[in-house]
């Protein structure tokens, strides 16, 4: 690796040793100098190619194995016109880069925030500041308890908090101070884990799902001119007399609401309380981010049985603090992300506020990373409430101060048959296993149309490491065979991959068992 001194062929050597003794390159192997290591930031920084035979995801994956602490090591796969699969950044900090005072965030220093842009949330190693979409998606925060999970959830409401044409329907399942101070500024909000609060989260929910349902209906009424597509605009969005700003539902300790075991009735079927909630969350994430609905959950539980899959798996961003194993590092950022180097365990106890971004979207800093390390920016209780304080009075000025905060908690009639429908509760999917529910993802409506996939195309498209995909689906009753297939070049070749058919049996054995 790269020394406090300017590149040199010593430092090369040095660089394709270390390599060598992690077994990231064969010994008769060396590494090519794309660019010559610099100073950037407080540290420095390397781009290098690997051997042919090499891939950068290799390296990523197994970072910890050079001769380098990996939480000063930062290793990012170059893309673009000027990146290929193995060509290698490496920067390497001169110390704990998470280490000294948490930054306070830059919210505290604006007057008011437009939701349609990124919201400030943190650093990486490099000292980039990481600034998080929240428009035309949701985040999901996992983390054990007393990790910065709430504090990040909170970065992500002030954004919107501070902008008065956002709406805000928040749920506090711990019922502490945490989130006491967006009382005064939400449009909705609970506060508690009795069932009458969990009652109260469902019916909002409900009429989130009428009012997504009634905004599709409204925008398809407007000329193309206000709706060029078929989604919400800003102009939209601020426009009083229309009615449809960003709504945020944000609910802390979100595993409180989904593992309720209350039996109800929906629409004829027997259910739970916690799996009406799962499908009408999964509705909103879903459908919802067109019509200008953000959803953001957080738990100290991230475990599959909490957070099913077909919530999980439209939950666009994913956000890990640190967590008790790779399993539910998985859970949170998504399958086999710890086999591609992105570990939320492996985070060390002394760094609180910093986890590991998987955004759905671009970033100014780490656009072309699968995720990022990412050390939060504070935001102490007395600032929280600053921020608070600012939303309401800019929601008076603008006379968007509505619902709860306006003093008015009484319930919009809704056509409950018509949610019902919406969501699809009567046909509820069942919760496949990874990567089995990636691969029926992946193949959609062709599933139907096909009768074999290559394994190659399935390993690239998931961006799965090769040897625990196959482990996995075999597991689950797939079995990789040899088929003829057809290449770009016209020639047949023999192939590995997998029948659809046994695809789909695999899905129907876990429907009916």
């Amino acid at each position: 690796m790269p020394s406090a001194t300017p590149y040199s062929k010593e430092n090369r050597c040095s660089a394709g040793s270390a390599f060598r003794d992690a077994k990231l390159i064969g010994k008769d192997e060396s590494l090519r100098l794309v660019q010559r290591a610099s100073r950037v930031g407080a540290g420095w920084a390397i781009t290098v190619d690997l051997p042919a035979t090499r891939k950068a995801m290799d390296v990523i994956k197994h970072r910890d194995a050079l001769a380098v602490d990996e939480v000063q090591l930062i290793v990012e796969r170059v893309r673009g016109s000027g990146g290929h699969a193995g060509r290698v950044f490496l920067w390497v900090a001169d110390v704990d880069p998470y280490s000294g005072p948490p930054r306070r965030t830059p919210l505290l220093d604006v007057e008011w925030w437009d939701a349609w842009r990124a919201v400030p949330f943190g650093r990486d190693a490099r000292q980039r500041r990481i600034d998080l979409p929240l428009v035309w998606t949701s985040l999901l925060i996992g983390a054990i308890p007393r990790q910065g999970k709430t504090m990040a959830a909170r970065l992500a409401a002030a954004g919107l908090i501070l902008d008065p044409h956002t709406r805000l329907y928040v749920v506090d399942g711990k019922g502490g101070k945490d989130w006491k101070a967006v009382e005064n500024v939400a449009h909705r909000f609970v506060y508690g884990d009795k069932l009458h609060h969990v009652e109260q989260v469902r019916d909002y929910l409900v009429e989130l799902v009428a009012e997504v349902q009634a905004r599709y209906a409204r925008m398809s009424a407007l000329d193309d001119e206000i709706r060029p597509e078929s989604k919400i605009t800003p102009a939209i969005s601020r426009d009083l007399g229309l009615n449809m700003p960003i709504t945020a539902v944000v609910i802390d300790e979100v595993q409180v609401f989904l593992e309720n075991p209350e039996k109800i009735l929906v629409g004829g079927k027997k259910t739970t309380l916690g799996e009406y909630i799962v499908d009408l969350l999964a509705y909103l994430a879903c459908k919802g981010p067109a019509a200008g609905i953000v959803v953001v959950l957080a738990t100290q539980r991230p475990d599959s049985q909490t957070i099913p899959s077909r919530l999980r798996s439209v939950l666009g961003s994913r956000f890990a603090l640190r967590v008790m194993d790779w399993r539910d590092s998985n859970i949170v950022l998504g399958e086999q992300m710890n086999t591609r180097g992105y570990d939320a365990s492996a985070l060390l106890p002394r760094h609180k506020g910093v986890e590991i971004l998987r955004p759905d979207g671009d970033m100014d800093a780490g656009a072309d990373s699968l995720a990022v390390t990412v050390w939060t920016d504070y935001l102490a209780n007395a600032e929280w409430q600053e921020i608070c304080a600012r939303g309401r009075t800019l929601r008076e000025s603008a006379r968007t101060l509505s619902g709860h905060a306006a003093g008015d908690d009484a319930a919009r009639a809704i056509d409950s048959a018509a949610v019902v429908v919406a969501i699809g509760t009567s046909e509820r999917p069942v919760d496949l296993p990874e990567p089995l529910a990636s691969v029926v993802e992946y193949l959609g409506d062709e599933i139907d149309e096909r009768d074999f996939v290559p394994t190659a195309e399935l390993v690239d498209a998931l961006e799965v490491e090769p040897t625990a995909f196959g482990q996995q689906m075999g597991e689950l009753g797939c079995r990789p065979v040899r088929q003829y297939v057809p290449a770009e070049d016209g020639e047949v070749r023999r192939v590995r991959g997998y029948l659809v058919d046994q695809i789909k049996a695999a899905v129907d054995e876990i429907s009916t068992s």
